[in-house]
């Protein structure tokens, strides 16, 4: 992909020199690069045409705006937010992220020397980080393998936070819910075939139990077709429910699916999956509890015996209570106009001196930065000169 591209007339494309394109998708385009003045290395994430639709921009200005409040080692970092060159006519995004090597979808497929302490260690991560993310009264409600970023030193970083609500304690505590095919898997039954259902962290604790069974075994552990099947293949691992857990279930097709189910009794862990650790099955028995008054809270995860030696839980960071205020918007009906609005907004916070103007009352509708198109091709010029040298296109 030609620099000029990627970078259209964001004048600190300077900063960064593109090494390739890393991947392609719905969302946009992600290339790795070089920050020229630290030499780190980084992923800047190009989102096109942000504000055609206003549901997919409120999608982003939430979650750009969450991972600005939820700093934490366990999840990903953004470094800074390109300023666009006009405030008020914008389209593109540049979000630089720190730069991560793949997702645990691909690590779990591709990796079969993956060992107990492998498995320990990914899963004590995805717990810290969930402590640290439910101490702020978020909610993920979207974990799955590929929204967990990895490296080659077994890191892992929570990811892609569109999905997730931060609650209040005097919101309503239903929300909608859409019914994404590709995160059936990961869903909590309590969730299953429900469009308005409450949100609390025992669905993100259910989700992290299908990840980790996955680690595991090295396959889904529910993989439901549909919202029936989905709910048939977890009973026949996990039994039918008690009726006081089903009364608990708001949506009423589901009731009634699984009170006229036959009566079916819990496979042991250890039946099924007979080569896996003990230690790992009972962790994994709790987190996947069919009630979600069953499920452990993400801290009392962490002090299970399977952690011993790992964890210690009173010193992993909390974080302090996210402002009503940060999320006032979600309660408008936002024109494209408020979404750019606001999403200027969230990208002056990578900007401290023009927030501070725009603060009192200088709002920079334009700027004279020299152009990007200008400073990526003379790097293109530069690297097509060293013997045809040139950046790599995804396939």
């Amino acid at each position: 992909m030609p620099f000029k591209e990627f970078f259209t007339e964001y004048g600190e494309a300077s900063q960064y020199e593109i090494q390739e394109v890393v991947g392609k998708g719905s969302y946009g385009v992600v290339a790795a690069a070089i920050d020229t003045h630290t030499g780190e290395k980084v992923a800047i994430k190009k989102i096109s045409d942000v504000f055609e639709h206003v549901s997919e921009a409120t999608r982003i200005m939430r979650e750009i705006k969450l991972l600005r409040l939820l700093r934490h080692p366990d999840i990903v970092e953004i470094k800074h937010i390109m300023l666009p060159p006009c405030s008020r006519e914008f389209k593109d995004i540049y979000i630089v992220f720190e730069l991560m090597e793949c997702d645990l979808h691909h690590v779990i497929k591709t990796n079969d020397n993956l060992t107990p302490e492998h498995y320990q260690f990914f899963l004590y991560q995805l717990l810290r980080g969930l402590k640290y993310m439910h101490s702020a009264n978020v909610f993920h409600r979207d974990l799955k393998p590929k929204n967990i970023l990895a490296n080659a030193d077994c890191k892992l970083k929570l990811c892609d936070f569109g999905l997730a609500r931060v609650s209040f304690g005097d919101t309503p505590s239903a929300v909608f819910w859409t019914d994404y095919v590709a995160t059936r898997w990961y869903r909590a039954p309590e969730l299953c075939g429900s469009f308005l259902s409450k949100y609390t962290p025992a669905i993100d604790i259910w989700s992290i139990g299908c990840i980790f069974a996955e680690m595991l075994t090295g396959k889904p552990l529910f993989p439901g077709k549909n919202v029936v099947h989905q709910l048939d293949i977890i009973t026949d691992l996990l039994g039918t429910p008690s009726a006081a857990c089903i009364s608990r279930i708001r949506n009423e097709k589901a009731k009634r699916y699984l009170s006229g189910m036959r009566k079916k009794s819990p496979i042991p862990l250890s039946e099924k999956f007979p080569y896996i650790d003990q230690q790992a099955l009972r962790i994994l028995e709790r987190l996947i509890a069919f009630d979600p008054k069953d499920r452990p809270s993400a801290e009392e995860a962490l002090a299970d015996p399977y952690f011993h030696g790992l964890a210690n839980v009173e010193a992993e960071p909390s974080a302090r209570p996210i402002s009503k205020f940060e999320f006032d918007y979600e309660r408008r009906k936002l024109t494209k106009d408020d979404v750019r609005d606001l999403i200027y907004r969230e990208i002056l916070e990578y900007h401290p001196q023009i927030l501070q103007e725009y603060i009192h009352g200088f709002d920079h509708t334009s700027f004279l930065y020299p152009s990007g198109v200008d400073c990526f091709k003379q790097q293109f010029d530069i690297l097509e000169g060293h013997h045809g040298k040139s950046v790599r296109n995804a396939s």
